[in-house]
């Protein structure tokens, strides 16, 4: 829909029902900010129109955009976080854990790059979500948002900062496991984006540039590594997330 199209006519939700409307506001908002080529520019107006309701009505459902934004992101972290604990709980040792997390990452940044990129793209609305502490937004509703975002995208990179502590060794001292846990998830993200912004280069298969990538972060093999992934692939559920 362009910005200038009129808001299709949308049928009042019967009483009662306002999580429908609730629901499909956060749809929306998740659809426009993978979607658009400038999502930072999108505003309650944008979403108002592309679900077919007059603006205010959004607010009594969210205080503001940025309480708005922080339900689609904790959305995505809760589906991102939900794939890489159902890849790793097919796993028999800590290698085939971090494997599997670190798969599950990559090939859901690929295969969702507009997704990816509202939660790892730095392309949000100016000044809003993920809010980083309840010091932040809009009364106590908006700080509990917040919060809760901040914790679902946390939680990711403590479980593979873990997984990866699992298989090297890494001393307990919490400085050296971020550290290398941030570098890991550091060369993941870059590959994502890449291959994601880049697609028409003649890349090798994903696979292997994963393989090669944790491989040079765990001091494993990339045969060793690239036999996981196969394995893992293999015996990979096919339901959605």
């Amino acid at each position: 829909m362009s910005a200038g199209d009129p808001a299709p006519v949308r049928r009042r939700n019967p009483r009662g029902q306002g999580q429908v409307l609730r629901a499909q506001l956060i749809e929306a908002a998740a659809h426009l900010l993978a979607t658009l080529d400038q999502p930072e520019t999108l505003t309650l107006r944008r979403v108002a129109r592309e679900v077919g309701v007059a603006p205010a009505s959004i607010y009594s459902h969210f205080p503001d955009l940025g309480a708005l934004i922080d339900h689609v992101l904790r959305q995505r972290y809760e589906e991102l976080a939900r794939l890489m604990d159902r890849a790793e709980a097919s796993a028999t040792d800590p290698l085939g854990a971090l494997v599997a997390r670190c798969a599950a990452y990559v090939r859901w940044g690929v295969e969702q790059p507009g997704h990816y990129r509202t939660l790892f793209g730095g392309r949000m609305p100016r000044d809003l979500a993920p809010r980083p502490d309840a010091t932040t937004g809009t009364g106590a509703e908006a700080e509990a948002y917040g919060d809760s975002v901040h914790e679902a995208g946390a939680g990711l990179l403590e479980a593979l900062i873990a997984a990866l502590a699992a298989v090297t060794g890494t001393p307990d001292a919490p400085e050296r496991r971020w550290q290398a846990g941030l570098l890991l998830w550091t060369a993941m993200h870059g590959l994502i984006s890449l291959y994601n912004d880049h697609g028409d280069l003649p890349w090798p298969p994903l696979d292997d540039l994963l393989a090669d990538l944790i491989a040079l972060h765990t001091a494993r093999s990339a045969k060793e590594i690239a036999g996981v992934l196969a394995r893992g692939t293999a015996q990979s559920p096919t339901a959605a997330p």
